[in-house]
């Protein structure tokens, strides 16, 4: 993670050159450790984003809008009371650490001018937002922390608040070329400059310790001495970068196209498999690197009840099919029950009451069996017990065959619901899951909005390259809807072969049969938006959707078709996103 001390002193930096001295119009909360504070100067709207996460805690201008919840958190609640009006004033930068405190000129209760202040550290899973009144007494925060839970300093609200502890390193804005040269001469020769650098002064990031080996000793991994002639020069160089706000914007890409790193640098210590890109502003930067992971995150953090639910009832569904299983293949035991009876039953003439087992001839095979007898019952009724136990087998089996039939029907439901919850890109998207779930009868512990079910579930339009329009469900909800209620009996239906996947619609009722191009679109489609996703290519049935039906008291998703047609394609997420109507 490269957002270190120096990254937080350009975002600072570009933070207060844009929006300080505007006015905070908007504040939002859209995830439980995220907000967004609207700020308006000179005719310009800025959106400051401020994320406390574990895994990308960051703070930056940022021109993503964010979707935000139904009803405000508390915290959201609190620091609209408190910063709603009030004008920022700017930010600034706690030592050479990542932390930031915001400071703002608010009113209090009777109108008078008074100052508050937001006090951001970004420190991994030690992350917080704390609200702060003008003597930096703790008002309120994003996570409280007691004297037996962190052993070093307390957050709570009353308390004044307290810088973190620091560490044992030197701070490399305050050290100068001689006690520079001083530690390096105390150092281990051979030890890595990378880890020299780091465990020396704070504030660095690993990337960023590892240019400074780069550039010093040509390699990412030279030790101080390989570095030693040119590290001081370099090390000052990038100091001075920090310090004037010299800086560059930049992203690693790799040959993937996925980003790997971000920096306030160009770096130059990936090989020709990498290219750099830089931005224009470093709110931009973030943006981009975070895009995707971002979204992850808080869909992660919002579907997490749904994920625990889920994977509870999958592995329910598997045992309850195991044990229905080996319940199934007890009932063998049925035809030996028979087989005793009938030769109790022939031999019952042989027999007396009291013995506790018999050896009878088999004439079938001509072999003699040993049956077990209930002392305290005749032959009679030791011939009944084996027909009552074979007849219970026989009934057994006809509903256990049926029993293991709706299992494993179970259990391919809940595939569909786990591939919908992996795509599922918006709340509103996971409301949908939890009302889907909800009505198949899984959701009794989950917390469902009360909201007025939307007639049109979420789905994408594609357009395939003669311009027939496909749709896909995201969900089985949506996928039930565009089946059994938007389709037109002549429209073709396409579905990934045997396993969870997208209902997938391509509309040409009113139009002659689709070229072959077009069903090879529509079968991309269905093979990306499905289980399949994965591999290298996929097998995709496609029928008429009259031919598709739905059983009664089937789940959700679930329709069965017996004439169709199949073809293999590949499976083409850049082609299938060219194809996409956003």
């Amino acid at each position: 993670m490269a957002f270190d001390a120096g990254m937080l002193s350009f975002v600072t930096g570009e933070i207060n050159d844009r929006a300080a001295g505007g006015k905070v119009e908007k504040i939002y909360q859209p995830a439980r450790d995220e907000f967004i504070f609207v700020i308006r100067r000179a005719g310009e709207t800025h959106r400051m984003l401020i994320n406390a996460g574990s895994r990308c805690p960051r703070i930056s201008l940022t021109g993503e809008k964010a979707e935000n919840p139904a009803k405000a958190p508390m915290l959201c609640m609190m620091f609209r009371k408190y910063l709603q009006g009030a004008t920022f004033e700017g930010g600034v930068q706690l030592g050479f650490e990542r932390a930031v405190r915001l400071d703002f000129d608010a009113g209090d209760d009777l109108g008078y001018r008074c100052k508050k202040h937001i006090i951001v550290e970004m420190m991994g899973k030690y992350s917080n937002i704390i609200l702060c009144d003008e003597s930096l007494k703790i008002i309120n925060l994003l996570r409280q922390s007691e004297m037996s839970q962190s052993g070093k300093r307390i957050l709570l609200p009353g308390i004044i608040y307290e810088e973190p502890p620091k560490q044992d390193k030197t701070d490399p804005l305050f050290v100068d070329r001689e006690q520079f040269n001083s530690l390096c001469a105390d150092a281990d020769p051979d030890r890595l400059c990378e880890k020299f650098i780091m465990s020396t002064f704070s504030g660095i990031s690993p990337l960023v310790a590892r240019e400074i080996a780069f550039e010093s000793g040509g390699a990412a991994s030279a030790t101080l001495s390989q570095c030693a002639p040119r590290l001081c020069d370099v090390f000052f160089n990038l100091i001075r970068c920090i310090v004037n706000r010299d800086g560059t914007p930049s992203m690693v890409i790799d040959a993937s196209g996925a980003a790997r790193e971000y920096c306030f640098i160009p770096p130059k210590q990936y090989g020709s498999g990498f290219t750099v890109r830089t931005f224009d502003t470093f709110g931009e930067l973030l943006d981009t690197y975070f895009a995707d992971k971002a979204r992850e995150e808080k869909l992660s953090q919002k579907a997490s009840d749904i994920t625990h639910l889920v994977s509870a009832a999958h592995a329910r569904a598997l045992r309850k099919l195991d044990v229905r299983r080996r319940e199934l293949e007890e009932c063998d035991e049925g035809e030996k029950y028979k087989l005793w009876g009938d030769l109790i039953t022939v031999n019952i003439y042989r027999l007396r009451k009291g013995a506790n087992a018999a050896v009878l001839m088999d004439y079938a095979t001509g072999e003699e069996v040993e049956i077990p007898l209930d002392t305290r019952l005749t032959p009679a009724q030791n011939a009944q017990r084996y027909y009552k136990k074979y007849a219970k087998a026989k009934s057994a089996r006809s509903h256990l065959s049926e029993q293991i039939v709706l299992s494993e029907r179970e259990i391919e439901y809940i595939a569909s619901v786990q591939d919908a919850l992996v795509r599922a890109e918006t709340e509103k998207e996971l409301a949908e899951i939890r009302a889907e779930l909800a009505r198949a009868g899984y959701a009794s512990g989950l917390k469902i909005p009360k909201s007025k079910e939307s007639s049109r579930p979420s789905y994408l339009t594609f357009k395939t390259r003669n311009g027939y329009t496909v749709y896909c469900g995201k969900n089985n909800t949506a996928n039930d809807w565009l089946t059994l209620k938007k389709a037109d009996r002549r429209d073709w239906w396409f579905h990934a072969k045997g396993m969870a996947g997208s209902h997938v619609i391509m509309e040409c009722a009113s139009l002659e049969e689709p070229p072959a191009e077009d069903f090879t679109d529509a079968c991309m489609i269905a093979a990306v938006y499905s289980k399949a996703a994965e591999r290298p290519s996929a097998e995709i049935d496609y029928t008429l959707v009259k031919n598709v039906k739905k059983p009664p008291e089937s789940k959700p998703g679930y329709v069965i078709y017996h004439t169709n047609w199949s073809a293999n394609v590949p499976v083409d997420r850049d082609r299938v996103e060219a194809m996409r109507v956003k």
